[in-house]
């Protein structure tokens, strides 16, 4: 679409076709249409000076993700189901023949890369979105993909901080573009994620895993086994929450998130003490009737806690299996019978929904207690800690029902902006004009 025209485009429901299938058929197209041109005058703002009026102008998307089942497991090879979201972040972008990417997101500084030096990892970069944008375009030339310059401007409803991933939905939107301006479209979505992985480890700095990216990228609900981290084996069930019924709920207990590095690495090291203890480097390797065959020695050895940690990481990777099995046969009580004994698993053995430093906060614990009171008496209901735990989200799987009390419940004790009603989005990292 030229830029002289996109908006009017927008504003004509010329995208509604595209915004249907990301967002919902009972999306608000309003809202939605005023969004995406909000964020062409963004774009306008930046770099109408730079373009002309006939310059093609796309508009791309990528969702956050959920993580579903298989907590706290990837870093020792197993099992994990994450799930895309109705959040996403949203560009505006043409292509450039300047030699550069210049991407300016809302609420942030404008960040400039030269294509000239991608390959050079600069520590002064670290942790900041031109690292990004310089990894993805590296990670593309080291897998024998195609780059180019573009101007680009991005807003997210993936909110900071809300374990829903806006930094790996950021990262794979940068893959995203050059994707479909250099390369037909044709890299498909795990290509993509690898690369962004490799952008947040080498030029941010940061060490991930992939389940992230994948999510963001994938569309759905993605079964992924890390036996084999560097090849990781991943599955798309064809499951449609929404058709049974059912909306995905995300509430932010507020939680103080500082301070937990030491919370979050005692988890995996942990895991390796036990998977050290049977001569393995992690527990993937190792037999669960070994752990409780020799559970004596090693509550010595390695300590109770991690003794329980490995438990939940076996129990862990079978549920993945039968949770995907689920799925993939259309069975959201026989999956959700699975995600309800993740959860708890998480909370008794895993031990993720507080802090050991800060006992009098608990917003986790205290939301699944609110919860409970709310559904447990509500069939086809589930709720659990999210993601890594804590301190942040909890997860439901609420019939659409019973939604509202929910929420007005939660809202009542963390405030109006804690709570998220989410559709499980069926399509991952996309450009919307292929999608009309």
């Amino acid at each position: 679409m030229k830029f002289n025209s996109i908006k009017n485009h927008i504003n004509a429901g010329g995208y509604d076709a595209a915004f249907k299938k990301l967002y919902g058929n009972d999306c608000e197209l309003d809202i939605v249409r005023q969004r995406y041109a909000s964020a062409v005058d963004g774009f306008s703002e930046h770099y109408s000076a730079l373009i002309s009026d006939d310059t093609e102008v796309f508009l791309f998307s990528v969702p956050g993700r959920s993580e579903i089942c298989g907590n706290h497991t990837d870093h020792n090879h197993g099992k994990v189901i994450a799930a895309s979201i109705s959040l996403d972040i949203i560009a505006v972008a043409a292509k450039n023949a300047n030699g550069e990417i210049r991407v300016k997101s809302e609420g942030f500084p404008e960040d400039t890369v030269s294509l000239s030096n991608v390959a050079d990892v600069n520590e002064a970069e670290f942790f900041k979105a031109s690292a990004i944008i310089r990894g993805v375009c590296d990670g593309f030339r080291k897998n024998g993909f195609s780059d180019g310059g573009f101007y680009a401007y991005t807003t997210s409803s993936v909110l900071k901080g809300s374990g829903l991933s806006s930094s790996a939905a950021f990262e794979d939107m940068i893959g995203n573009i050059l994707n479909h301006f250099y390369n037909e479209g044709k890299i498909d979505y795990v290509e993509i994620s690898k690369i962004s992985q490799y952008a947040e480890n080498v030029h941010f700095g940061k060490p991930c895993g992939l389940m992230d990216q994948v999510a963001c990228a994938a569309g759905g609900f993605v079964a992924i086994d890390f036996n084999d981290p560097k090849n990781p084996v991943v599955e798309k069930p064809e499951f449609d929450l929404s058709s049974h019924g059912y909306s995905l709920c995300i509430v932010n207990t507020g939680g103080n998130h500082a301070d937990l590095n030491e919370d979050y690495a005692s988890i995996p090291a942990e895991m390796k003490k036990v998977a050290k203890y049977f001569g393995k480097e992690f527990l993937r390797e190792v037999d669960k009737k070994d752990i409780f065959a020799n559970i004596s020695k090693l509550r010595t050895e390695c300590g109770d806690r991690a003794v329980m940690r490995a438990i939940h990481f076996k129990n862990e990777n079978e549920r993945v299996a039968f949770a995907t099995a689920a799925l993939k046969s259309d069975d959201i009580t026989e999956f959700l019978r699975h995600i309800k004994a993740s959860g708890l698993s998480s909370a008794t053995l895993l031990q993720n929904t507080y802090t050991v430093k800060n006992v009098e906060e608990q917003g986790i614990s205290l939301a699944l207690a609110v919860a409970g009171e709310v559904l447990d008496s509500k069939p086809g209901t589930v709720y659990r800690v999210h993601g890594g735990g804590f301190a942040g989200t909890i997860q439901a799987f609420v019939p659409n029902e019973y939604v509202d009390e929910f929420n007005s419940a939660m809202k009542n004790v963390f405030g109006d902006d804690c709570a998220y009603v989410l559709k499980v989005r069926l399509i991952g990292a996309c450009m919307l004009d292929k999608l009309c």
